[in-house]
């Protein structure tokens, strides 16, 4: 997938993310904005500068909270393109209009590209090493995000390159092991599933064994993820697998956890089709921004 695309049109015109900066402008301002008082609302223009490399992310979300407080900015660096700043920090992009808004939005439009782009940044250092070790399958990011900020989250792993995975319990079915133990079976479990979901939506069945792994796949799953796995067994167990199941049926294999950027040359394998890990969003630094009002 080319890095020129425009992920922003993925966003809706109209859609509840919209109310999500909504909430976030409100969050910081509840009641009395003193602050907006004491400088009035003169025009005024402000430079947001990118103190530190790395791949900026969140774009249309910080656009929608300076469209919300009647800013116009314009954006001197293109989404998903990599800035370097070993040598001085670099323009990003330029705001003008109210003092008093520029100032109200100033926190959360940086905690917004500062988020989103150290997700990016860690997203596009993880695929550009797994490929640089011969990797040629998915890395995708896992569904443990921040309650109330996945699709900031989700958006800037697509921006860095990196799979998505699903967005939410309404997205791909993954039945775990407490599913099973709920349902009874790997096969109850799937059935019931496919009976919901029907065929347009994929089913990934969390497996312990390569007997769990048979059963799944002769009940019609679509992704099987081997876990509790030594890297080691993983490599022999998704080979027996693809071997005894070649040309009877379609599915891929996942594993899920343990990968960092440290042990990716030796943890990788082609293998497996999938690598799902929360190493690009969960615990990842910021990028760090700054914005300054022009005088």
């Amino acid at each position: 997938m080319a890095l020129s695309l425009k992920y922003k049109n993925l966003l809706p015109a109209s859609g509840e993310w919209k109310n999500d900066i909504r909430r976030f402008l409100s969050e910081d301002v509840p009641s009395f904005d003193v602050g907006g008082f004491v400088v009035g609302d003169s025009e005024k223009s402000a430079t947001v500068n990118c103190k530190q490399s790395g791949v900026l992310a969140g774009v249309p979300f910080a656009q929608e909270l300076a469209d919300q407080c009647g800013l116009q900015i314009v954006w001197l660096v293109e989404e998903g393109a990599y800035i370097d700043c070993k040598n001085d920090k670099v323009e990003v992009a330029k705001v003008t209009g109210p003092v008093n808004n520029l100032l109200l939005v100033e926190r959360t439009l940086l905690n917004i590209i500062a988020r989103a782009s150290g997700i990016a940044t860690k997203s596009r250092k993880l695929i550009t090493l797994a490929r640089e070790s011969g990797y040629k399958g998915i890395i995708a990011g896992t569904r443990k995000t921040t309650p109330g900020f996945r699709l900031i989250e989700k958006y800037a792993m697509l921006v860095g390159g990196v799979d998505s995975h699903r967005h939410d319990l309404s997205s791909m079915v993954m039945l775990k092991d407490n599913h099973v133990w709920a349902t009874g079976s790997i096969t109850k479990a799937v059935e019931a599933a496919r009976l919901a979901c029907g065929f347009s939506t994929k089913i990934e069945v969390e497996c312990q064994s390569e007997d769990e792994a048979d059963e799944a796949i002769a009940a019609g799953a679509d992704v099987i993820m081997l876990d509790n796995f030594t890297n080691d067994e993983l490599v022999a167990a998704a080979d027996r697998v693809k071997t005894r199941w070649a040309g009877k049926a379609k599915f891929l294999l996942e594993c899920s956890g343990g990968l960092r950027e440290e042990n990716i040359a030796a943890y990788l394998t082609n293998a497996i089709d999938i690598y799902s890990t929360s190493s690009v969003h969960q615990g990842t630094g910021v990028i760090d921004f700054n914005m300054k009002i022009d005088h």
